[in-house]
């Protein structure tokens, strides 16, 4: 029996798929502090601990495995801003400012470049379309786009740096360097042509204090070479360049990235995301936090990470093998990107 496709539930969905999934999870989705605040803070701990090792190590060998650690333990920490986006905000009582604190600002990767926008990529009308901040059609471009893609994510820490220590500053002077840098350069986003909406009300608030502080913290970064030379700021950067790295490859096997931008049925938008289930330890490392249950999560977004593996194991087992719900289901990411990038290679 063929694997169910996007194409196959492009306007009409498969209502049974989509009942089943509301009717065996109704015990789950309660976000539970204790393993959110836990797991947060264990990672970024580990995270922090690994750049002063690679920092102060003088042999190159530790450095280089102490900087693997840190990057791997702050990039599952940094994840934890797309639970953000989902969970609801008195969930968890003290979490975002917890994280944005410990991570997102340090980071100066704040929740407010996520939140308000990866909504939108969620948004029944708008997923997969010109309008979706966080889709491009991958699979349907020229082969080189795939490795710009993934190759620019290097510069991703350098450019956050220049962002909030010094456009953002000069921003403040400056009204219309001010308007392009929050509508161009102020949200985690892949599609060059979003321009991001002012923030209003309870949120403006946030993104002001969340705003100064990332300033703060980068012009202070690149004021540090003064005083303690320029190798943390350097091996910092580095680790950085790397989680960005990994994360750009996360992205790029998220999606099967086939659409052309029609509006598609909540079971297409399924089929063009990506599971990858267990067995194998490689998927929650470099898609923690539940990411390796992509395709589930456009079905339950509000689901909490946690909860993910155990909706899914009670989905497969429910809807067995050659339904449509199996279609999401892929055996792990080399075989992801050399999916999109065969698909590149064909003639249009």
């Amino acid at each position: 029996m063929p694997r169910a496709t996007r194409a196959d539930f492009q306007t009409q969905d498969d209502k049974d798929m989509l009942r089943a999934a509301r009717e065996l999870t109704k015990d789950l989705g309660e976000a539970k502090a204790a393993i959110y605040w836990t797991d947060m803070l264990i990672s970024t701990g580990i995270g922090y601990a690994g750049i002063a090792v690679a920092i102060l190590a003088s042999n190159v060998v530790v450095a280089v495995l102490a900087g693997l650690i840190a990057s791997l333990a702050l990039y599952r920490s940094l994840m934890f801003i797309h639970e953000l986006t989902h969970i609801h905000k008195n969930a968890l009582p003290g979490f975002r400012l917890g994280w944005n604190l410990l991570v997102g600002i340090p980071m100066m990767a704040p929740s407010f470049m996520y939140e308000g926008v990866h909504v939108i990529h969620h948004k029944r009308t708008q997923y997969g379309t010109i309008e979706d901040p966080e889709y491009l059609p991958l699979a349907l471009m020229k082969p080189w786009s795939l490795p710009v893609f993934v190759i620019v994510a290097l510069l991703a820490p350098v450019a956050v740096l220049i962002r909030s220590g010094i456009l953002v500053p000069l921003g403040l002077v400056v009204p219309p360097l001010r308007r392009f840098v929050w509508e161009r350069a102020s949200s985690l986003s892949i599609n060059p042509d979003f321009r991001r909406k002012p923030a209003k009300g309870e949120f403006a608030k946030q993104v002001r204090w969340q705003q100064f502080g990332a300033s703060v913290w980068a012009i202070a970064l690149l004021l540090s070479p003064l005083a303690i030379g320029w190798k943390p700021l350097l091996v910092a950067l580095a680790i950085m360049s790397f989680t960005t790295l990994l994360n750009q490859l996360r992205t790029l096997v998220a999606h099967l990235w086939e659409n052309e931008g029609e509006p598609m049925t909540v079971t297409a938008q399924f089929l063009d995301s990506v599971n990858v289930p267990p067995p194998g330890l490689a998927g929650e490392i470099w898609a923690p936090v539940g990411l390796r249950y992509h395709a589930l999560h456009h079905l339950m977004p509000s689901m909490p990470y946690h909860d993910l593996p155990e909706a899914h194991r009670r989905l497969a087992r429910e809807l067995g093998v050659g339904s449509t719900y199996e279609g999401a289901n892929h055996p792990g990411m080399f075989t992801l990107v050399g999916r999109i990038a065969r698909s590149t290679m064909l003639p249009r």
